[in-house]
């Protein structure tokens, strides 16, 4: 593995747009990114394992929930801060990035968002520290773009509701401590539930043979007459706008760390091609490599204007749907226009894990489908100017 060399470009000086506390905040994750991930994510990516032992440099950088109030354990931190932590993490990966948007936005906010005071108290503390890690229960394998139409379902058995279903495509499923589950219940209301390890009759096989998000764990979420006790119902909201709510959450973060990933594909072939001499002169002073690097530093500026557009947005209670599909759309579809072109630009030692830009592009194959592939958030803006759903 060669040294983390990544320096972050910054074409438009947005640094001056962000507060000190930003700045620190951001480099802190930069710096861990580069101690703790860079010098062994090749290795667990090719062996298509999840590095456990950074669990707790993510909760300590505040990867976790890092906008949960300090009360519950959380840094109290602003929607921006989040943005720039994920940005810096999918930098060095997106499966690592996967593993903390999952537990930040997809466990931890419904919780504290939807939850009780008791489950807020029980859960938060223990997931934003690490001790405890979480997983998001919604696509199914008979639905992934209708989560509507989802088979798993709950009864109320009076003292407790009996769950059955199953859920595929789970970031972090294999060793999650607890799922917050969505579930129709009998008279097909869907309802958030709370499921730990160690109910009989939860099991979370893995999911092997991937191509993309090696570094990452993926499984499923199996129910076979769980019971599940009722005080673990999240009851603040019902229906799909709750399981969806969350959603905004993680792509908003998605659309900062696919800029990360961008931003190392970039920075990786810049650096090389200034050092690569073809010809008797670096590759860099020809006009089709400055082409593509100029093509490459022009979209990561536009991205990274979209996104702290969206994050002013999102910390003034502002930002819609419909804006977070956009930038999400956008900002994935940059980066792995981005990873091809660098790619390119390395040639035959592009494909090698010598180098990071293999494993970002196909990363980003896996980030351009999951939640909300890129062709619903495109609908998703179409409906929104045009007033018409083009869903069905």
């Amino acid at each position: 593995m060669r040294p983390d060399l990544f320096e972050a470009p910054d074409y438009y000086n947005l640094d001056d747009l962000f507060s000190e506390e930003h700045l620190l905040i951001r480099d802190a994750a930069r710096q861990w990114v580069k101690r703790d991930v860079s010098p062994i994510i090749e290795e667990y990516a090719q062996k298509a394992e999840f590095p456990k032992q950074i669990i707790k440099g993510l909760a300590e950088i505040g990867a976790f929930g890092p906008y949960i109030p300090e009360e519950y354990g959380g840094a109290g931190l602003d929607q921006i801060s989040y943005g720039l932590i994920m940005q810096e993490i999918e930098r060095g990966d997106s499966g690592v990035r996967s593993t903390a948007s999952v537990q930040s936005s997809l466990v931890m906010y419904p919780i504290f968002t939807y939850g009780t005071e008791e489950q807020r108290k029980k859960y938060l503390p223990k997931l934003a520290s690490g001790e405890w890690m979480g997983s998001f229960g919604l696509t199914e394998p008979n639905h992934g773009s209708n989560p509507s139409g989802m088979e798993t379902k709950y009864k109320d058995m009076g003292d407790h509701y009996l769950l059955n279903g199953a859920k595929l495509w789970i970031s972090n499923s294999p060793f999650c401590d607890i799922a917050v589950v969505w579930a129709k219940n009998e008279e097909g209301r869907i309802h958030g539930l709370i499921v730990e390890r160690g109910m009989e009759g939860f099991t979370t096989p893995e999911t092997h043979n991937k191509w993309s998000l090696r570094a990452s764990a993926t499984g499923e979420l199996i129910f076979d007459n769980v019971k599940v006790p009722k005080e673990n119902l999240l009851p603040n909201k019902s229906g799909l706008g709750a399981p969806l709510g969350c959603l905004d959450s993680a792509r908003f973060g998605i659309a900062w760390g696919a800029i990360g990933a961008a931003m190392d594909c970039y920075d990786t072939a810049l650096r090389y091609a200034k050092e690569r001499v073809q010809f008797g002169k670096p590759i860099a002073a020809t006009q089709l490599q400055q082409k593509k690097l100029a093509e490459m530093i022009t979209e990561i500026t536009k991205a990274q204007l979209l996104a702290f557009r969206l994050g002013q947005l999102k910390n003034q209670g502002k930002a819609t749907t419909a804006q977070i599909s956009m930038a999400k759309r956008n900002n994935v579809e940059m980066a792995i226009n981005i990873a091809r072109e660098a790619r390119q630009v390395l040639g035959g030692m592009g494909i090698t894990g010598e180098y990071s830009i293999m494993r970002h592009m196909m990363n980003l194959e896996s980030v351009i489908t999951y939640e909300g592939t890129h062709d619903i958030h495109l609908l998703i803006t179409g409906a929104d100017i045009t007033g018409m759903p083009a869903f069905q």
